[in-house]
């Protein structure tokens, strides 16, 4: 169940990035890797937010202050690899840059999902 609710939150998350991304990088034209940067920082926010809200437990391994500076650890890996897919899509293979971008965020979603649910949030004992 906790992954169906994952799956929701991160859709939220994934609309408002690809969405922001869409107006910014398609519409004004803007460098789609600066603008992917600044959607996918707010989609990290409010996914970090509702996940502590209707998907995971905060404060269950780590004080709060821990949980925090390990998920934008883990968002930056994620960060990473959205930029890094994006790149390659788009500058090397010319692919469609709102198509590009959702593959990213689907890649991106898997690897946060995992690190969050196997290591972040996991009920394993607590470190301070």
């Amino acid at each position: 169940m906790k992954v169906a609710r994952y799956f929701v939150v991160g859709g939220v998350a994934a609309l408002i990035d690809i969405g922001i991304f869409a107006i910014f990088a398609i519409y004004f034209q803007l460098n789609y890797l600066v603008v992917s940067f600044f959607s996918f920082t707010i989609a990290t926010f409010v996914n970090y937010f509702l996940s502590i809200k209707y998907v995971f437990s905060g404060g269950i391994r780590f004080s709060r202050n821990r949980e925090i500076l390990a998920i934008f650890l883990v968002s930056g890996i994620g960060l990473f690899l959205n930029q890094a897919i994006l790149y390659i899509g788009v500058s090397l293979f010319t692919l469609d840059k709102l198509l590009t971008k959702v593959f990213a965020n689907g890649a991106v979603f898997f690897w946060n999902y995992s690190i969050r649910s196997l290591y972040i949030f996991s009920n394993k004992t607590r470190n301070k």
